[in-house]
């Protein structure tokens, strides 16, 4: 990483920590009270707040298609490939009508202020990426779905750090076959030139597919096998697609 050159982006990214700080009391009065509603509305408030910051203060161009099909409510699972630390700021712009945490490596924890806030929105730290580890955090992202929260995964694992999509773990769709709620797949291109593509952190074009949903509530053991490659490939051709255009 180029330190010098993003000194100015680094206090920006600080600077936006009162606008997902913001509800920190008001989500944890409403976790300890039990009131799931109202802790979604907070965690929802300050996770579109800072998605729109991000963009706004780096100068990107967001385009999204397919925006008849983000559901009113969750929860469901949000399963998108994993092209630079962008990509979870872009979800947070378009995802603006329900809340969402999201599954993330246990490292960023460590980040000053940041860390802390990703358990805040119902968010999952991996320890590490040992079968046993992942297992953990699913299981923890399952019992959130089952209490009403909707949760975003990258499969993939790692950042591509460019448009070819790596494979996907095949474990990531029991977040939405175990409680049956529905998987949204989306294709993201472009998030890497933000930072990845330069080491230097930038405003940049993104584009983003978000697919009609998929069902999992009832289906087969042999439905459920070939599912993770089912959705690899719709997310897959997706950034293809936008690759090439």
């Amino acid at each position: 990483m180029k330190i010098i050159p993003n000194i100015p982006a680094a206090i920006k990214l600080f600077k936006d920590v009162k606008y997902f700080n913001k509800n920190r009391d008001k989500i944890q009065a409403a976790r300890n009270a039990g009131d799931f509603e109202e802790e979604r509305k907070w965690i929802l408030d300050s996770t579109s707040t800072f998605g729109e910051m991000i963009k706004e203060q780096f100068g990107s161009d967001l385009h999204i298609r397919g925006q008849e099909n983000i559901p009113e409510k969750g929860p469901v699972v949000i399963m998108a490939n994993h092209q630079g630390y962008a990509d979870i700021p872009v979800l947070m712009m378009v995802f603006r009508k329900f809340q969402f945490g999201f599954i993330a490596k246990e490292y960023l924890s460590k980040i000053p202020l940041y860390g802390k806030w990703i358990p805040r929105i119902r968010g999952v730290y991996i320890e590490n990426e040992e079968p046993r580890a992942a297992l953990k955090a699913i299981n923890t992202g399952i019992e959130y779905i089952k209490d009403g929260f909707s949760i975003a995964i990258c499969p993939e694992g790692t950042r591509s750090r460019g448009p070819t999509v790596g494979p996907f773990m095949k474990g990531a769709v029991k977040l939405a076959t175990k409680p049956g709620v529905p998987i949204i797949p989306v294709s993201i291109q472009g998030t890497y030139r933000m930072f990845e593509e330069t080491g230097i952190v930038r405003g940049a074009r993104i584009d983003v597919i978000v697919h009609p949903a998929i069902a999992t509530a009832g289906i087969s053991r042999a439905e459920e096998r070939v599912l993770s490659d089912k959705i690899e490939t719709i997310i897959r051709e997706g950034v293809k697609k936008l690759a090439a255009e």
